[in-house]
This record gives C-alpha cells, sequence and structure tokens, in this order.
C-alpha cells in the first residue's frame, strides 16, 4: 500500500470517538459564520429553510446579515440569483433540502451554474430517507444521480460533522461549482480529532484484505459496524469512507479491487445512478471483481424515524454484512474455477 494510506490507517485505528454524535448540518451553519467573518465576499442564499438548513445562524449575526438573502419558498429564483452573485465574483452559499435542490431547480442547475462554471456551492441538508417522518415527498434519493451527471460539479456528501467543517472550508477556497450533501440527524463522529479532509481522495479507516466496504455520508459509520461484526468470523474488511465522490478517487478504488479482490458499496441513495454505480464503473474498466450495492432498491419510501427507514430498506450494518459475507462466496466460487480451469 502507499505510504501515505499507511499513516491514515495507522492515526484512525489508534484514535477513535466514543459513540459522540453532531448533525452535521450544525456543523454547516457553524462554519458559515466563521468563514463569514473572515471573508467579506462570501454572502450566503436560502429558499425558506434558514431554520432547518442552518443558515440562520449566519442570517442572525449582526456583523453577517447584510450578506443573507432569504429567496423564499422559489429555489429556482435562488439559483438564479446565486448564478448573478457569483458573476460578480462572490463566492456563494445556497441552501435547501435535498429533495428540492437539485430537484425542484435542476434546469436552472444546469444551465446557470454547470454550464457556467461558476463559483456556488449548493449545500444541500436532508438528503437520504434518514429526514425520518417528513416522508417520502421530502426523501431526498435521488439527487446524487441528477447532479453528478452535470459536467463540472464537484459533489461531497461528508461522513460526520468534524469532516463537513473542513468540507465547507474547503468549498470556499476551490473555485467552481460544488454540491454537499448533509443529513438531517445527528451522526455518528468517524474520524480522529487531527484528520485532514482531502478533496480528491478516499479515506481507509478500516485495514483488511478480505473483501472491501467503501462507504459514503452516514452509511460509514454503519460500514464500520458491518466490519466489527465480520470480524468475529474471522473475515478482516478494509473500510473505506469516499466523502467527494465526483470526481472519485479512482486510485483507491483499483487498489482495492486489486488487493481484496471483492468489493461492497453503501450509500443512503437510489441505487439506480448512485455512488455504487460510479464506484462499479471504475471497477468495470480496470479491475473487475465480485461487487454488492447495499442501498435502495427500485422504490420510495414511507415515513418513520430515521433508523427505522433505514432498516426497512436494508441499509443496516446487518445488512452490509451479508452484503459482504456474499461477495467473498462469489470471491471464492470465482478463484476455484479459475483454479480448476488453470491446471
Amino acid at each position: 500500500m502507499r505510504e501515505g494510506v499507511k499513516a491514515i490507517m495507522t492515526v484512525t485505528r489508534t484514535k477513535h470517538r466514543e459513540n459522540r454524535e453532531e448533525s452535521t448540518r450544525e456543523a454547516y451553519g457553524q462554519t458559515l459564520v466563521e468563514l463569514g467573518r473572515e471573508n467579506p465576499n462570501i454572502v450566503v442564499l436560502d429558499a425558506d429553510l434558514a431554520k432547518s438548513t442552518k443558515t440562520e445562524y449566519f442570517a442572525r449575526d449582526p456583523e453577517l446579515r447584510s450578506r443573507f438573502f432569504d429567496c423564499g419558498i422559489a429555489e429556482q429564483n435562488m439559483i438564479g440569483i446565486a448564478a448573478g452573485l457569483a458573476a460578480s465574483g462572490k463566492i456563494v452559499f445556497a441552501s435547501t433540502f435535498a429533495v428540492f435542490a437539485p430537484g425542484r431547480c435542476f434546469d436552472q442547475i444546469r444551465q446557470s451554474i454547470a454550464q457556467m462554471r461558476l463559483n456556488v456551492k449548493i449545500v444541500a441538508s436532508h438528503g437520504g430517507i434518514s429526514v425520518g417522518e417528513d416522508g417520502s415527498s421530502h426523501h431526498a434519493i435521488e439527487d446524487l444521480a441528477l447532479i453528478c451527471a452535470l459536467p463540472g460539479f464537484t459533489v461531497v456528501v461528508p461522513a460526520d460533522a468534524f469532516e463537513t467543517r473542513q468540507v465547507i472550508r474547503k468549498a470556499a477556497e476551490v473555485p467552481g461549482p460544488f454540491y454537499i450533501r448533509l443529513s438531517r440527524p445527528k451522526t455518528r463522529l468517524v474520524y480522529p480529532d487531527d484528520y485532514q479532509f482531502d478533496l480528491r481522495r478516499g479515506v481507509i479507516l478500516r485495514a483488511g484484505d478480505d473483501v472491501t466496504i467503501m462507504a459514503t455520508g452516514l452509511m460509514v459509520a454503519y460500514a464500520l459496524d458491518a466490519a466489527d461484526m465480520l470480524a468475529q468470523e474471522g473475515i478482516e474488511s478494509r473500510v473505506i469512507s469516499m466523502p467527494t465522490i465526483k470526481p472519485i478517487d479512482k486510485e483507491m478504488i483499483v487498489q482495492a479491487a486489486e488487493e481484496t479482490r471483492a468489493i461492497v458499496t453503501a450509500e443512503e441513495h437510489l441505487q439506480h445512478g448512485g455512488f455504487g454505480s460510479i464506484v462499479a464503473q471504475v471497477v468495470a474498466e480496470n479491475c473487475p471483481v465480485p461487487m454488492a450495492f447495499v442501498a435502495i432498491k427500485d422504490t420510495y419510501t414511507g415515513s418513520g424515524k430515521a433508523k427505522e427507514l433505514l432498516k426497512a430498506r436494508g441499509l443496516s450494518a446487518e445488512d452490509i454484512a451479508r452484503a459482504a459475507r456474499g461477495v467473498l462466496e462469489r470471491k471464492r466460487n470465482f478463484a476455484r474455477v479459475f483454479y480448476m480451469n488453470s491446471v
């Protein structure tokens, strides 16, 4: 393995956070205030959801409120205003729920931001089905497929609040359009205090050579739990957090395929067109190995508590562990067939 990867693994295996939880949207709101005080070119837009997206922290600050614009329940207009401000040299953070952006204003994002490569950071909270009781009308399960289809966008799904703070700061530094997907509930902190986010790289959180589990967003914590379950059976899983899914860390994916020969992806999104599809394309082009996909199948969801919905749609640690056992069996079968055909 590369020296940099070894260093990350050593740090993360010796310094864990003990079941602490924090909301990624809270981390976003707090970081916006810090950035706004540091950089007068930062402006913030919202679509009548500032209390939920936590941009309200920016809006309430006496030093910053003049750079906050509530566009009302008009996401399409918000994107147009964001484009105009970015064209004027501002660093624009535009927020709403993930189901509304890109869902409600895809055409405006495509025409006004993506095609113009403008410096707009769309930070969408309430991603996935962990939105819970708000129901299927508010469950964003297609957003990653939509936004990843747009050329020029950088797409990031932080795993925890600690990473979110670094992601927001990096987005403010790097020119061009970003889509950053956050979640509604508090989620477990999975990174150590000395973790440094790298926009171009995935992160190995656990070493293992039997199977690789790649996850993004809040599914990273479940991937680590699944690896603990599998370890009790003598199965050593490599757990990779992949915060940036576009452009994705192809080198780390190929390395995992070559070294473990079996991959499971886990995401809080529809299977079709999501994170797993992106990983599968890299694997198919470079090093085909057995794969399994822990994701929402071709269906919409109902209302319920976040953890109950995740379990009902097959997004639990047990589901990830089950998928890993399945790809391991296919890996063994492939090895047997290859051996028989080679003798």
